[in-house]
């Protein structure tokens, strides 16, 4: 019985993946989400799916494959789930392009200017991962918003593909090394103890203000957001093939409302105009304005 035991529950080495296998894994990703997979990154598909099939008591990848794709609907959606939360990189922090979140200051300090009271911002987080860029977003809006005798209302959407990841950010609950590299007035203000040490918990200020939602980017042309202010895409478009690039930020620019602004990841697309759309020039940022 011991040797048993023993023996199922031993590290094994991860199953090696034949070209056809993983050109099979590739074609599937980007069909469902967009984004693509080097030949230089099969190492870490291997490694993810060998930890999920381990986890399910699955021996090889093609059973696996099979496992995704047949079955009750309800039950391949919530796998594809727990997959594409494993293979998409949550790499984010707060304020993590300092260039791009100065010009956000000066667009909403623009909008206070010059809009009337009761006048609404709205804000579009695309891509928007575990949630730090949505509360840092909602963090500089608030500075700028409210504290004054004027009426001015903002409201933040924040999409991603994945619901475990969705998950996290509606928690709002951060580990303390990386709040702590938030402004200490910002974190005293926006910030709260959670229960536990090793954590700070986003304040209900910022939290009641975003509405967290799943959305594949491959959809966009079904996205029921339309005349946004402010669409913010950082550190997404870099998995996706140059014409997917130019495809979603295109879907992108019709959702935007005249006057509105697109912010984008420095160097994310190149060569890329859309006839309604400026460029913004501002210090090491990748941003453009619906002009009409």
């Amino acid at each position: 019985m011991g040797a048993a035991v023993t023996d199922r529950w031993s590290i094994k080495s991860t199953p090696a993946m034949d070209a056809e296998q993983f050109q099979l894994w590739q074609a599937l990703l980007e069909e469902r989400t967009g984004m693509t997979l080097s030949n230089e990154r099969k190492t870490f598909l291997e490694t993810s799916l060998s930890i999920r099939m381990r986890e399910l008591g699955i021996e090889d990848y093609d059973t696996y494959y099979e496992h995704l794709m047949v079955g009750s609907t309800e039950s391949r959606a919530m796998e594809w789930s727990v997959l594409v939360d494993r293979l998409t990189v949550q790499e984010t922090s707060f304020f993590r392009h300092p260039g791009s979140y100065a010009l956000v200051e000066e667009f909403v300090q623009r909008f206070k200017a010059e809009q009337p009271d009761g006048a609404s911002l709205d804000v579009w987080s695309v891509g928007c991962s575990t949630g730090e860029e949505a509360y840092s977003l909602a963090m500089m809006i608030n500075e700028q918003l409210t504290g004054s005798d004027r009426k001015l209302f903002y409201g933040i959407t924040a999409t991603d593909i994945s619901l475990p990841t969705l998950a996290k950010a509606r928690k709002g609950e951060y580990p303390l090394r990386r709040v702590l590299q938030v402004d200490p007035q910002l974190r005293e203000k926006y910030f709260q103890p959670s229960g536990n040490e090793q954590t700070m918990a986003v304040a209900p200020v910022l939290r009641e203000r975003i509405c967290f939602a799943r959305l594949n980017v491959l959809d966009l042309s079904t996205a029921p957001m339309n005349d946004m202010d402010l669409i913010f895409c950082q550190n997404m478009l870099i998995y996706f093939r140059r014409w997917r690039k130019r495809q979603i930020v295109n879907r992108l620019a019709e959702r935007l409302a005249p006057g509105g602004i697109l912010v984008l990841g420095p160097g994310e697309v190149t060569d890329w105009q859309h006839p309604d759309l400026e460029r913004i020039h501002f210090a090491d940022t990748l941003a453009f304005r619906r002009c009409r």
